[in-house]
């Protein structure tokens, strides 16, 4: 009997030791940045057809979805945007689609790539004015792309702030800027700490926007310093979480006049817990996960130089705070950031939020599946005192 009680113990050491290294790889993933991502799209064939340049991809509910998409490939230096599809083959599981433009690399010699929303790898695509600057932050200086509206008008003292999202760059906010420019904002792209543009933190951790906004925060001094009078703060993802930090905690957060949310993460907690869901990881393992990255005792593990706060990352519960008024752009089929919450926020304070919906396949998507659609109901938000009530945009193609 000892001997059998002796080997269920044991047992039981393993599975709790296993589970203890699941939650602490949990934890590290949530925090360790990335950087580097596998080129997991395989490019079946580029050819040409009355000038038009167009590329083969395997058929999937990424490369099959409508809009306008990239491809980065030759380990990130070559990228070419991805326009309407052309035909399909169900066959063969392929799809032919347009490419719209090559910013750089030889798509030609490409035989596999990563397929993304950043649609913009540089500003030079947009054809707009703009000019690279430096915002002094905690450990140095942040490299921001500035651009000025080609046709300034009565709202030049406003300026519009584009913030990206977690494990990207400041490329990912050129999205909005065409909106920001055609009412005649001052726009400013800006990176973050652990992004690979901004200095580095001490710790090399992300910190969910508990740290991060400080970065975006010194850039509305900056922008404040240029004369802006009123910022409106364009926020995709984690760039979202940090824009409504800004507007319930900056000094500055008198002068934030409209917060543009884009699949925002407004409860980190909930948003990590479906993320284990849907990665078949158990529930208890993820919170002991989210426990470890909330501990001090536990800094060994995550290497946070400071715990986590989740009731400070939690906009659910801090929705009271905010008293600016809100646009909420998300699509229902988000599987990293839940519509779920979104719907709630929105739920808790409909006298200052307004929902858009846009199908999409992807996290942050939602500009890519109609970009047309998509600037024109920013734009008219922007313009007009936003509704209470909730929209559904269907996309109108390219």
């Amino acid at each position: 009997m000892r001997s059998a009680a002796a080997a269920v113990a044991a047992g039981c050491g393993i599975v709790g030791a296993a589970s203890l290294l699941a939650a602490a790889y949990f934890a590290r993933q949530v925090v360790v940045p990335k950087t580097q991502r596998k080129e997991d799209l395989q490019i079946r064939r580029v050819s040409h057809d009355d000038e038009t340049l167009m590329v083969e991809l395997p058929a999937s509910a990424r490369t099959t979805a409508p809009g306008l998409y990239s491809i980065w490939f030759s380990n990130g230096t070559g990228h070419a945007c991805i326009g309407e599809i052309v035909s399909s083959d169900d066959a063969a599981g392929t799809v032919t689609r347009r490419v719209e433009r090559v910013d750089s690399g030889d798509l030609r010699t490409a035989r596999a790539g990563i397929w993304s929303g950043y649609v913009y790898p540089t500003p030079d695509p947009l054809g707009l004015p703009y000019s690279d600057v430096e915002i002094p932050v905690e450990n140095g200086v942040a490299p921001a792309w500035k651009f000025t509206p080609k046709q300034p008008s009565g709202d030049s003292s406003t300026w519009a702030i584009h913030i990206h999202g977690l494990g990207g760059s400041k490329a990912g906010a050129l999205r909005g800027v065409p909106v920001a420019d055609r009412l005649g904002f001052t726009s400013l792209v800006v990176s973050l700490r652990n992004d690979r543009d901004a200095p580095a933190s001490n710790d090399a951790r992300y910190h969910l926007g508990q740290t991060e906004w400080h970065d975006v925060e010194a850039a509305v001094s900056y922008a404040v310093g240029q004369g802006a009078r009123q910022i409106v703060l364009f926020g995709w993802s984690l760039g979202a979480s940090i824009a409504l930090q800004l507007a319930a905690s900056s000094e500055f957060r008198d002068l934030i006049c409209q917060l543009v949310l884009n699949a925002p993460v407004i409860d980190w907690s909930s948003t990590l817990m479906a993320n284990a869901r849907s990665s078949m990881l158990p529930g208890w393992v993820a919170r002991l996960g989210l426990q470890m990255l909330e501990s001090p005792r536990t800094r060994w593990i995550t290497g946070l130089d400071a715990p986590l706060s989740f009731h400070t990352l939690d906009f659910l519960a801090r929705a009271d705070e905010l008293s600016v008024p809100i646009v909420v752009i998300h699509n229902e089929g988000d599987r990293s950031t839940p519509f779920a919450i979104s719907r709630e926020f929105v739920t808790r304070r409909p006298e200052l939020t307004t929902l858009l919906t846009f199908p999409s396949a992807e996290h942050t998507q939602e500009w890519n599946s109609d970009p047309d659609g998509w600037d024109a109901a920013v734009e008219n938000w922007l313009r007009n005192s936003p509704p209470s009530s909730s929209v559904s945009i269907q996309p109108r193609g390219l």
